[in-house]
């Protein structure tokens, strides 16, 4: 019941690389328990994974708290 308490956190944008870690540390051990629903739980991990290398959004509170970060590639010489 993990995942339902980490809910919360990614709606509003709170701790998101934690929180998208700990969602797909969480949803990995429910692929083997239910496998009636595994696609399911492989989903939910995958979505945990990629919102902890993308982070949060410009509206989340950790943007707020943080900033936005902007990484800038320059021209190649």
């Amino acid at each position: 019941m993990l995942c339902i308490g980490l809910g919360p956190f990614l709606i509003v944008g709170l701790w998101t690389p934690v929180v998208g870690t700990l969602l797909a540390l969480a949803a990995l051990p429910n692929t083997f328990a239910y496998t009636e629903y595994r696609w399911h739980w492989i989903v939910i991990a995958t979505l945990g994974i990629s919102l902890a290398l993308l982070g949060p959004g410009l509206w989340s509170i950790d943007a707020r708290l943080f900033g936005w970060k902007r990484l800038k590639i320059g021209d190649r010489k």
